[in-house]
């Protein structure tokens, strides 16, 4: 059965799912879904492999439509919406990176300008700007002659958000941006995130199936398994409501001031 902690909803929130179902082949995906993202917060969406989670940021980004329900971008379903400068996007760890065309960091980012064919358009001295800002906001900035396929994966996940961050997005969406990179390049991307969201007042909402890290980095959480099982301040998540979205006891040991060993 699906539990919801109550929260004040925003007037405008920056994303909305209310009463979103979603099904393939006739099979339900999504059950039922309903939270509200505010401006400002760095939320999470958190469940198995197979729970939804990928299917909610299609359902958001306008890839797939609900069979049910209404989803919300900026007041707009995402069908309708036009502002896709707002929206910043990075896929899976290395999801998108060309392996075989041997393009340049720099121009891997300039493809976050694209606004329909114009073959100069990124390399006008605007646009040129604001590629070299959106390498030094993710600090790649020295990378930016150097191929591609050459980098690290946690060097090309760095180079996906600065080409998510080119238009300077108002919302940043994360899609299990993580698989692949070491405990060193982790840390330095929660880093990134955390700057993002407290200095440069970014909304972020990141897909992801560590318990831990949601729990460590973001304000609030949706957990998801088809259907809505909590949304609410990620430290008030208990450890029952971790085994209800899982379906086993799930135990999480938490090294800050704000969470307890659940």
């Amino acid at each position: 059965m699906s539990k919801e902690t109550t929260q004040a909803k925003t007037p405008d929130p920056v994303l909305e799912f209310n009463h979103v179902w979603f099904a393939y082949d006739g099979e339900p995906v999504i059950e039922d879904v309903t939270f509200a993202l505010e401006r400002g917060q760095f939320a999470a969406i958190l469940g198995p492999n197979g729970g939804g989670k990928t299917t909610m940021l299609r359902l958001a980004l306008g890839l797939s439509q609900p069979s049910r329900g209404r989803v919300a971008l900026f007041g707009e379903t995402p069908a309708k919406f036009r502002s896709w400068g707002r929206v910043g996007y990075v896929p899976q760890a290395t999801e998108g990176v060309q392996t075989r065309f041997p393009a340049t960091a720099e121009e891997v980012v300039a493809q976050g300008l694209y606004r329909g064919f114009d073959p100069i358009a990124v390399w006008r001295s605007s646009g040129r700007a604001a590629v070299i800002k959106a390498m030094e906001t993710v600090d790649v900035a020295d990378l930016r002659g150097r191929r591609i396929t050459s980098l690290s994966v946690g060097q090309q996940q760095r180079i996906l958000i600065a080409r998510a961050l080119v238009r300077e997005p108002e919302l940043l969406i994360l899609d299990e941006p993580l698989a692949g990179i070491d405990a060193a390049g982790q840390e330095q991307f929660h880093t990134l995130l955390r700057r993002l969201n407290g200095e440069l007042g970014m909304t972020i909402l990141l897909v992801s199936h560590d318990i831990g890290a949601v729990m460590r980095e973001a304000t609030s959480v949706a957990c998801i398994n088809r259907s809505l099982v909590f949304h609410g301040p990620t430290h008030t998540l208990t450890q029952r409501e971790l085994a209800e979205l899982y379906g086993f006891p799930v135990d999480v040991l938490m090294h800050d001031a704000l969470h307890e060993h659940r």
